[in-house]
């Protein structure tokens, strides 16, 4: 029990000090000490009985002297508690790109310069505007949580090497039968080609797809899951997610060559089944490696990068370069398009929450399609 200049009892924690004033001391949640000041007994009372509450209902933060480091592992497992582990992950990857040069500095002492000093180091334009996206949203939260009056991160610079966007890769019509060809007819990334070049199915949703989902009758592909590869010291673990957004859970119509790729991917897999059992939790999935295991996102790529060097050897001329499984989501919404399909049903098919990101990220125009096009409207020289 703490006592004042003149022996009266004041309670737990609290004490006078020579100089008169107030002085409140406790240990709050994060392991560190508190101290508080009050010209009077009842205005040290008030505050420590506050500071406490809000220290047990966890809605306060640390010190004034809190670092950078120790507000973002608050962020992350506070702000952003109910975020996917996978989501988490990226956010920490980001991070740690600036947390050497900042990570140890005060919240207090954050500014402009330094920030920005810490974005110049960075490798691309790419990479800054990924990094700030991530900063800026930990210091807003910061800024809300009183620690910090303004969030000196809106004003970084991320445009420094000047390099122009470049368009998303898309697969020729040409290109997409010269890799068809390329492919063994009866492996499963053939089937996972074509469904991918007719459906615009995210990578993580076809390796996720199950035959629960496959409703070969009403010719319909239920997208319920994702497949998600979590690292966990070497060991792979996979999980199924449901997904992000209302939107991305839809049905997509099978055209009679998905279906018929389907049925021969479902007699592939009855006879993998046959030689190897499933992994438990995993029975019913659509597309495994041959011993039954999930595929990681890393084998397809892999795979993809084989076939597109197998197209550019024997055909140079196709100019087949190398590129991702989404750039197999990107050709099917430009062909859409091309074709004449109503961006809003793209959007639906695509499992986008607006018209807008489909009509920016996915809607190319080819050169060929540009040249039809004008000759709609008068002859091209």
């Amino acid at each position: 029990m703490g006592k004042s200049l003149s022996g009266k009892e004041l309670g737990k924690g609290i004490t006078q000090r020579k100089n008169g004033l107030y002085e409140a001391k406790f240990i709050n949640r994060f392991g560190k000490r508190q101290t508080l000041y009050g010209k009077t007994v009842t205005e040290i009372t008030r505050k420590l009985r506050e500071a406490q509450y809000l220290d047990e209902k966890q809605i306060n933060v640390a010190d004034s002297k809190m670092t950078l480091d120790e507000w973002f592992e608050i962020w992350i497992t506070t702000c952003k508690k109910n975020c996917r582990n996978t989501t988490k992950r990226t956010y920490t990857n980001q991070y740690n790109r600036i947390r050497e040069e900042l990570g140890w500095r005060r919240l207090t002492s954050l500014n402009l310069v330094t920030i920005q000093q810490a974005f110049n180091i960075l490798e691309s334009d790419a990479s800054r505007e990924a990094c700030r996206d991530v900063l800026v949203d930990i210091l807003n939260r910061a800024v809300e949580s009183d620690l910090i009056m303004k969030n000196a991160a809106l004003g970084v610079n991320t445009k420094i090497d000047g390099k122009l966007k470049e368009e998303r890769r898309i697969l020729s019509e040409a290109q997409s039968e010269l890799l068809l060809k390329a492919i063994p007819a009866n492996r499963y990334m053939y089937a996972l080609v074509m469904l991918a070049l007719n459906t615009g199915m995210r990578i993580g949703e076809i390796l996720g797809l199950c035959w629960d989902c496959v409703d070969f009758q009403a010719g319909n592909i239920h997208i319920k899951r994702t497949l998600i590869y979590l690292p966990n010291n070497g060991e792979a673990i996979y999980e199924f997610h449901i997904p992000k957004t209302a939107a991305g859970t839809r049905t997509i119509p099978m055209t009679k060559e998905v279906k018929g790729i389907l049925l021969q991917q479902k007699l592939r897999q009855n006879r993998i089944n046959h030689y190897h059992p499933p992994v438990p939790g995993f029975e019913d999935l659509v597309f495994t490696s041959k011993t039954n295991r999930p595929i990681h996102e890393t084998n397809v790529r892999k795979q993809l990068y084989y076939y597109a060097d197998l197209v550019n050897e024997e055909y140079p001329e196709a100019g087949m370069e190398r590129f991702s499984a989404h750039c197999l989501r990107h050709t099917f919404a430009t062909r859409c398009i091309a074709k004449g399909m109503k961006p809003k049903v793209l959007q639906k098919i695509l499992g986008h929450t607006s018209l807008q990101m489909t009509m920016d990220l996915y809607c190319h125009v080819e050169d060929d399609t540009i040249r039809d096009e004008m000759a709609l409207i008068a002859e091209l020289a």
